[in-house]
Formats: structure tokens, C-alpha cells, sequence
């Protein structure tokens, strides 16, 4: 019997229309044929594959042999162990609720990272470093679409280190930043670095353990951005200015900390609740099991009550080697993770609660973790 080669048929009712695509558009990115395409209507965050071509549920390419948008999917069956096990030849335990990795606090020592980036400035900093010494070529990042006040989330290419300091804040509306990898390749670039939360921070280790080939072998750093759920865009005006009169344009800084903080032009200083935003949780986050971006070489976020410093999970030997070098160079300071026993137990908390997301009746993928109490 032959051996099977799932395609975009198997992806379209597996993935794309069972709730389980995150909308990452690795797919699109590594399909050889114009034959997919990305929409952001109404909130969907979704590839869709044009008609002209077999239709949306089925591929010519496909029922020829082409299977690279299955092989490209970090969501497509058995995924995880798939990963894992490329990325760090074992798979994770279920002690490893974040994935495999060590924990630690670090900040950036340049105070205009920290000031101008996230929570600490590590990432900025990081995208920097590798940027002006030779380690990539470029970096697929978030950035804001024309001056930015309208805060709505562009895929875009970083090459110098005006690019990352213009794209380092948190925006928590959804940016499918692989889209941005066509202009990186077509500039040049070999070695791209790829910043996203965990449902874009698996996609090159899955097109690595399948052999996707070229994009696998460019996207050569993950840095993964710690994740419960973005929002769609229209929280800005059903939410924000409904019911608080803050106008999108009027914003100058978001982050949250257990409510949303808003800062405004005028100086003035915001709180929203939460779980008001509940009701504008984009699609694709819904069933996503990955809080902690379990497959990048280095994970980041502020979830600690250290506002300048961001708890750093370093998965891998390049992230290590990295961070190695950047304290060296007195780049960034680290301490234990343990000098934050909150942000730990927040850590394993958000991460247990991501991972029971995923459906017991899907495909092979996450293992299913007990609830602990509290």
C-alpha cells in the first residue's frame, strides 16, 4: 500500500475548519503554488485556498503529491512529539508543563531597550545583538500599520536595529508575522530570525522535523513570546472607547498585568478589566494548548512583579549559547528564576490551563495535563 501524503484536503478539514488553526500562516508561506491566500475579515485569521484551483477544500497541486502545507502546519496531528523531538531529541514529560527549558529573569543593562521595548527589553535586545553581529540576516516581527494609530498589527521585516526599537512593544491584536518571510527571503536574507507567540514559535521546528526544506533551513531562530490569547481587533472600539471613551488613536502604550493598561497621549492612565475582553478572544487562540512557545530556542514575557524584567525560559544550545554571550558582553543581567517563586508558579499555571484547550477527540498532538487545584 502506498503511504499516505496528507495534503490540503486533509489540512482544510483537520485544521483549518476544526478549530485548531491558530491562523500562524505557515502553510501559505511554504506552499510552492499561488494557491493560498490569507484573510483577517470579521476576525477570522485564516488561510483559504483560492478556487481557481481545486476549490476550497481540495487541491490539484495536492492530489498530485504536494503535501508541503500539511508539513508546514504546526498543528497537523502529531506535532508536538514531532517537534520535540527534533528540537531537543526527546520528548517533554509531564512535569515539563512549559516544555523543556530553564527558567530565569533577565533585563536588558541598555535603559533605552528596557524603556522603549517590553517588560525588560530582552527580546529587543536579543533581535539586536543577533542582528549586528552576524547571526541573521533579518527578523519577522509585529509592527504597526502606517504612523500607528490606528493599533492595528502589520507582519514585518527588522534588518537593523531602528527596525526592532520601532516594533517592540506589545500590541495583543493578532499578527501573523511568517507573512513577512517572502520580503525577508526576497531581500536576501538566509538567516531569519522569527519572533511570535507559541502557535508561530512551532512552525520552523515542524518544518524542520518534515523537511520543508529552504524555509526550514532559514528560519534559523525562534524567539517565542508567552501567550494566553490576543484579541481581535475590534476590541478597540466595541470595548475601549464604548465603554471607557479611549479612542484607539489616542493610545500610546498597552500591556497587561492582570487588566489591561492603557496609556493615552494626554498622560493620563488606564485599567480595563480583563474579562471584559473575554467576548473579543480571537478564533485561532481558543483551542492554542501553548502559553509558554514550547518549541522556540528562547521563550519571553512579563508575568512577574519585576515590571523590568522578563522571565526567560532558554530551550535550546543556541539560545543558550546567546544569552551566554550577551551577559558576557554585559548585554543583559540574569537572575534565578527562583528570585520570582510568583512568576513560576504563574508560569506553570497559565501553561497547565493552555494545555487543556485541545480537544480530547483531536488528532494526536499535546498530552492532556490534570487541573491541579488553585
Amino acid at each position: 500500500m502506498a503511504a499516505e501524503k496528507p495534503q490540503w484536503r486533509e489540512l482544510f478539514s483537520e485544521v483549518v475548519t476544526s478549530g485548531l488553526c491558530t491562523g500562524c500562516a505557515a502553510c501559505i508561506i511554504a506552499c510552492p503554488h499561488p494557491v493560498l491566500e490569507y484573510t483577517t475579515d470579521n476576525g477570522v485569521y485564516k488561510p483559504f485556498h483560492l478556487d481557481i484551483d481545486g476549490g476550497p477544500e481540495d487541491c490539484t497541486h495536492g492530489i498530485k503529491g504536494c503535501t508541503m502545507c500539511t508539513r508546514a502546519c504546526p498543528r497537523f496531528r502529531n506535532w508536538e512529539s514531532e517537534i520535540d523531538t527534533q528540537r531537543f531529541a526527546r520528548e517533554r514529560t509531564d512535569d515539563e508543563v512549559y516544555g523543556i527549558g530553564d527558567v530565569l529573569l533577565a533585563r536588558a543593562t541598555d535603559e533605552s531597550l528596557v524603556e522603549k521595548g517590553q517588560d525588560g527589553g530582552v527580546v529587543a535586545a536579543l533581535l539586536i545583538y543577533a542582528l549586528e553581529n552576524d547571526i541573521i540576516d533579518a527578523a519577522l516581527v509585529s509592527g504597526f500599520e502606517g504612523d500607528g494609530s490606528t493599533w492595528r498589527a502589520k507582519p514585518m521585516v527588522a534588518r537593523t536595529r531602528e527596525d526592532v526599537l520601532a516594533t517592540s512593544q506589545s500590541r495583543y491584536t493578532y499578527s501573523a508575522n511568517l507573512l513577512a518571510y517572502p520580503e525577508a527571503a526576497e531581500g536576501g536574507a538566509e538567516r531569519i530570525a522569527l519572533v511570535g507567540m507559541g502557535c508561530m514559535a512551532s512552525a520552523p521546528g515542524v518544518m524542520q522535523a518534515r523537511k520543508v526544506g529552504k524555509i526550514a533551513r532559514r528560519l534559523s531562530l525562534t524567539i517565542g513570546l508567552l501567550c494566553s490569547k490576543t484579541f481581535d481587533d475590534s476590541i478597540f472600539e466595541e470595548l475601549f472607547e464604548a465603554k471607557y471613551d479611549i479612542k484607539r488613536a489616542d493610545i500610546t502604550k498597552m500591556n497587561i498585568k492582570g487588566v489591561f493598561q492603557l496609556w493615552t497621549k494626554d498622560g493620563n492612565y488606564y485599567e480595563v478589566p480583563l474579562k471584559e475582553g473575554q467576548p473579543f478572544t480571537r478564533e485561532g487562540c481558543k483551542l492554542c494548548p501553548d502559553f509558554a512557545a514550547e518549541h522556540a530556542d528562547i521563550s519571553a514575557g512579563g508575568i512577574g512583579v519585576f515590571g523590568d524584567w522578563t522571565l526567560v525560559i532558554v530551550r535550546t544550545d543556541l539560545g543558550r549559547e546567546l544569552m551566554s554571550a550577551m551577559k558576557e558582553k554585559g548585554l543583559i543581567e540574569t537572575r534565578p528564576g527562583d528570585d520570582d517563586p510568583g512568576a513560576v508558579a504563574l508560569l506553570h499555571k497559565l501553561a497547565r490551563v493552555s494545555r487543556q484547550r485541545w480537544p480530547a477527540d483531536a488528532p494526536p498532538g499535546p498530552r492532556r495535563l490534570p487541573v491541579t487545584p488553585g
